[in-house]
């Protein structure tokens, strides 16, 4: 069995991110990434909106707020330093009604907490002049927001991991994780190997393959799918670029929005429903097995109690194309059924509690010779690089500590 220094688990945005931030720092180090598909980043990293993430979202001083706010500024200098598509558009955050004002007052402030200058609080003149199709009492615009296509990035990483004499190997699904002395042995049904170290960054798998290293993380990866709507070519004019709507503070969603994307077009969405399998990305793909796990799970039992008639409304957006744009007229009046059709689908991984929580931070758990990150919701890909930084600090002292 051939012998690693480091083996990370998972080529998504965040396992390449962190391959490559660990050979810059440490030049020579005998690294394989490991993944089950064909191809790298075939799940969240390239099934996602493309949003480059501001950080006014997020708690200030979480994890989420410090790594967005980081790796921003690390992610625009990757593009621009390898000729990689991207627009700083701004974005507005819109309230629709007097009564989502204080909610809007809310976000801005953290805004202000988290750093970001710009921000400005804008009236229906300003509105119109940004979005002249919104129609909304008050607006947040977020000049830092923009966009860029998550999968090249990320096959970017992949390339900068082969330069620099890392390896990657896909085609390879993990069964077994196990210490043994001073090394890791890591193994599937075609391929077997042994490292120092074990990194795990396995997405909507993230807890199952942290439970086969032996650590148990305290959540559950509940999957939720997100579906998409596009503007047909001849109203692509009603968008300009990125118009979100203020997220009801009771639901963990951000709700559906408009999204101009680095490559052309408009999408419409995503809504949130259960997803019946961990990459299910039709309604109609089901693994029961994972279906009953989620179904079973006391901490999904306490959420949908608890969001039961959110969760329904966006059930409805899935099920009825009519209910969806019922959505997305809450933003732009002039949005018809017929203006949109159809789009693709994602995924998001979200880890949730037994009590029926979902956690609304990064979660990275370790043992001697094992590093999970358990969860890495968005703005994962906007901070893949600020992740990848910290997850490559915690490695990098670990292995100065370890036995060879």
């Amino acid at each position: 069995m051939k012998k690693y220094d480091v083996l990370i688990i998972g080529a998504g945005i965040a396992g390449l991110a962190t391959a490559r931030q660990l050979l810059r720092q440490q030049p020579g180090i005998n690294l394989l990434v490991l993944e089950k598909e064909a191809e790298v980043a075939l799940h969240q990293s390239s099934r996602n909106s493309g949003v480059i993430h501001s950080g006014i979202y997020y708690r200030p001083g979480s994890l989420r707020a410090q790594n967005c706010l980081e790796g921003y500024t690390m992610l625009l200098n990757f593009c621009q330093e390898n000729a990689l598509p991207f627009d700083i558009c701004g974005k507005i955050i819109v309230a629709t009604e007097q009564s989502e004002r204080p909610q809007l007052e809310n976000i801005y402030r953290r805004g202000i907490a988290n750093g970001l200058e710009g921000l400005r609080k804008i009236g229906s003149d300003e509105i119109t002049a940004i979005e002249p199709h919104v129609r909304a009492v008050e607006a947040v615009w977020v000049p830092q927001a923009g966009i860029t296509n998550y999968g090249l990035v990320a096959k970017k990483y992949a390339e900068h991991i082969r330069q620099a004499g890392g390896e990657i190997r896909t085609g390879v699904h993990v069964e077994k994780i196990e210490v043994s002395g001073n090394e890791v042995v890591v193994g599937s049904s075609n391929w077997e190997g042994i490292s120092r170290l074990v990194i795990t960054c396995a997405g909507l798998y993230s807890d199952k393959i942290a439970k086969d290293s032996g650590v148990h993380p305290a959540v559950q990866i509940l999957p939720f799918r997100g579906e998409f709507y596009q503007l047909k070519p001849e109203r692509e004019h009603l968008v300009r670029n990125l118009i979100y709507p203020v997220p009801n503070p009771n639901f963990p969603f951000l709700g559906v929005h408009f999204t101009r994307m680095i490559g052309g077009g408009i999408e419409a969405g995503p809504n949130a429903v259960l997803a019946f399998r961990r990459e299910g990305y039709s309604r109609w793909d089901v693994h029961f097995g994972e279906l009953f796990e989620t179904l079973r799970f006391p901490g999904f039992r306490r959420l949908a109690r608890k969001h039961w008639q959110y969760g329904l409304d966006e059930m409805r957006r899935s099920f009825s194309k009519k209910y969806f744009v019922h959505a997305l007229q809450r933003l732009i009046p002039d949005i018809r059924p017929d203006d949109v059709t159809p789009a693709r689908s994602g995924v998001r991984a979200m880890a949730c509690t037994p009590e029926g929580e979902l956690l609304d931070d990064f979660l990275i758990l370790e043992k001697p010779r094992i590093i999970n990150v358990c969860n890495a919701p968005s703005p994962a890909a906007t901070a893949s690089l600020a992740i990848g930084q910290t997850v490559a600090d915690r490695a990098l002292q670990q292995l100065k500590t370890l036995v060879k």
